[in-house]
This record gives structure tokens, sequence and C-alpha cells, in this order.
């Protein structure tokens, strides 16, 4: 039995609703989802970024070295290019990636490489070109092949027309550096070698008043530095010493290509032409045929049609 002010109470208890718990009336809170990685592990085993690096005539650039960094610029591969060119790097965690390509004498190339989820990145054939914006063949030596080579000097006659020869007898190498502009030429002629296609003259040119073949046999030509001038172009600096005689002489030099030869061998064309001046080189000789006209004009052309085999020696 309860009392009047008892039930009273248990009455308006059982009119309110039941208050629930505030940890029930509140939503679950939900755990905040996980930050991915900055990087995630690379996959094991198997191959990760993977280039051919040639330069624009498609040869190998030995010893290049590919830089791979991450979005934060961390370095995570670096790896240098094999004989043939090749550069492999372990594999890499999925993502994005900068890729740099660098080899001596070369501007550098950047490249953006995607890692997939097996850890590869093919970056496929990068292409270096020469710093400056200018060519020359794979370093090494290069050896002239006389029988694809022409070296022919032209001077006017009469003030009308022009008398062309060249000459049959020489040898040269060329020394391409890793930079280019530390790269060498080297060339022996042999005076008496000198065929404009007539006996008479061409035994007047081998003379004291022309090339002195006999005291002097053979004419040379040693470079002293290269400079670019313009793709594919450069002025070599080099001495003459003809006759005799030794002057600083320029070639304006133009880089042909490269392309393998039925032989089995690489080679390299070039051409290039000066302009001497016979005075400077005790050719002074010459004859008035009317006035203001000579016999020989006081210059000649120099020009050089230039095959090269790689190496030291020819097949």
């Amino acid at each position: 039995m309860y009392t009047s002010q008892e039930q009273a109470g248990r009455s308006a208890a059982a009119g309110r609703p039941a208050q629930q718990s505030t940890t029930a009336s509140r939503p679950a809170q939900q755990s905040a989802p996980a930050r991915p990685s900055a990087q995630q592990s690379a996959p094991a085993g198997g191959r990760g970024l993977h280039a051919l690096i040639r330069t624009k005539d498609g040869w190998a650039v030995q010893r290049a070295i590919v830089t791979v960094t991450d979005l934060t610029g961390q370095q995570v591969a670096r790896a240098e290019a094999d004989a043939e060119g090749v550069v492999s790097t372990g594999p890499l965690a999925p993502g994005v990636y900068t890729a740099v390509a660098t080899a001596a004498g070369y501007t550098p190339a950047a490249m953006t490489a995607i890692a997939t989820g097996s850890g590869t990145a093919e970056l496929g054939t990068v292409t270096l070109a020469r710093q400056g914006g200018v060519d020359l063949p794979p370093p090494g030596i290069w050896t002239l092949d006389p029988a694809h080579c022409t070296i022919a000097a032209t001077a006017q006659h009469l003030g009308l027309s022009t008398v062309r020869g060249r000459f049959t007898q020489f040898a040269g190498r060329i020394e391409v550096g890793p930079d280019p502009e530390t790269s060498s030429v080297a060339a022996d002629i042999v005076a008496a070698s000198i065929d404009t296609g007539n006996g008479t003259r061409d035994a007047h040119l081998r003379s004291a008043d022309f090339l002195n073949a006999d005291a002097y046999r053979m004419i040379s030509y040693r470079s002293t530095g290269l400079t670019p001038a313009g793709p594919d172009r450069w002025i070599v600096h080099g001495t003459l010493t003809l006759a005799g005689v030794q002057r600083p002489v320029d070639l304006d030099l133009a880089y042909l290509g490269t392309g393998p030869d039925p032989w089995g061998g690489l080679r390299a064309a070039f051409r290039a032409e000066t302009e001497l001046r016979r005075e400077d080189f005790a050719m002074t000789y010459n004859q008035v045929v009317r006035a203001g006209v000579n016999l020989i004009g006081s210059t000649m052309k120099i020009e050089l049609d230039v095959q090269a085999v790689q190496g030291a020696s020819l097949p």
C-alpha cells in the first residue's frame, strides 16, 4: 500500500518518458579515415624505371645519369647508363616522379615518370642534346677515310674563272671529347699530291713558287680549340703549316650526321671550308696579264668533305 503522496509520485513518473543516457542519445563517433602515407612501399623484385638515353642521331649516351625524385623533392633512385645507353632502377612505389637525365657535354632533360602498381615506370627513349644546341658524333677517336674524303683548293684564274685542284694523299683523325670544346682535329697532307688535271700546272704548283713540295713534304693542320656556331655548326680554331710557314686558320665546320656502313663500322660526315691568302704563306708568284688583272687570284678557297670511321684505324 502506498500513501497518497507516494501514489502521486509514481503516477507522475509513469507519465514521463524514460530518460535516455547521454551516451545513448549521441551518435556513435566514427574514427577519422587513415591519412595515406607520403610514399607507399615499393614492390619487391622486378625492375623499376627504365629508359634508353640517346643522341639525336640515335646513338647511346654512355655514362648518362638518371636521378629520380618524388613529389617532395626527395631522391628515391639514381642509375647510370650502360654501354648501350640503357638505364634501369629497382622497383618504385606507385606514384608520380620526376626523372632528370644528365651527361657530360649534354643539356639535362627532365621528364615525368609514373610508376604503376608493379613498381615499373617506362620512359622510352630520352634524347639528350649537346650543350649550346650543337651536336657532334659520339665521343671517341674517328679516323679519316681518304677513299671517301675530298680536300679541294680553288683559285681564280685570269680574273674570269676558277681552277680547281685536290690533294689525293692525306691522313687525319678527329677526337671527340665528352665536352665538345675539348675535341681536336689533326690532319697531314702530302703536298706533292696536288692534282688539277694538268701535269704542267701541277709541276708548277709543287715548285718553290707555291707549295715547295721538295723542301716541305707535308702540309699539316692541328686544331687548338672549338667554338659552337649554331645547330650542328662549329668554328675549328687551329694552326696550318704550309710551305714551311705557320699561320692560325679557322675552319667553318658542319656536322652532317652519323650512320652505319656496310662493313660493320660507324661513320660520321663533316663539311668544312676556309679561305687562305697566298701571301700569308709566302706564295707571292704572279703575273699581270693586263691592267689590274693578275694571272692568279690572291686567295684560295679550301673545301673539305670528310667521312671518318669510328676507331683509331681504318677497317
